[in-house]
């Protein structure tokens, strides 16, 4: 319903732009007819038996957000183990169980750990509930685990 809304939303502001009657349609016109839509389907969202578009986009934009911030730390991260003289690092892999149950939101949270540096899915358990990673450094992987809690509330937020 997510999609049906935002297409709903850019049909209203079509509407806008045309009944303005403007000899030559600008795009402001039709971002002010964008903000009526979603006021307009703000009002009526409660009849759709949904949530509100936007509400979903804006926990994505946190999914967005919080994924660059790890990729950016675990980035560093790396950066400074691999440029520091003696390696002290302790490669490793360990299990982690999910409390994801879709079969999209185990393959979400194991594509962000895989984008993230330093650590790789390396198999998904036949049940779907445990995941077995592969960790540059094993001595952080209460580090990892918080980051992998972190991405799982939020796609839990997404997708629910």
């Amino acid at each position: 319903m997510f999609f049906a809304q935002f297409i709903l939303n850019l049909f209203i502001a079509l509407l806008w732009l045309l009944f303005k009657d403007e000899p030559t349609p600008t795009l402001s016109t039709f971002n002010t007819g964008f903000i009526v839509g979603i006021g307009i389907l703000y009002v009526m969202h409660r009849f759709f038996g949904t949530q509100f578009y936007l509400v979903r986009a804006m926990k994505i934009m946190k999914l967005v957000v919080i994924f660059f911030r790890e990729l950016i730390v675990s980035g560093f991260v790396v950066m400074k183990q691999v440029l520091t003289p003696n390696l002290k690092i302790t490669p490793g892999i360990f299990k982690y169980k999910t409390i994801l149950k879709n079969d999209w939101e185990v393959t979400a949270l194991s594509l962000l750990l895989t984008l993230t540096p330093g650590s790789v899915v390396m198999e998904i358990s036949e049940s779907g509930d445990e995941l077995y990673i592969h960790a540059m450094d094993i001595g952080q992987k209460e580090d990892l685990i918080r980051s992998l809690g972190r991405f799982e509330t939020v796609i839990l937020e997404v997708s629910r």
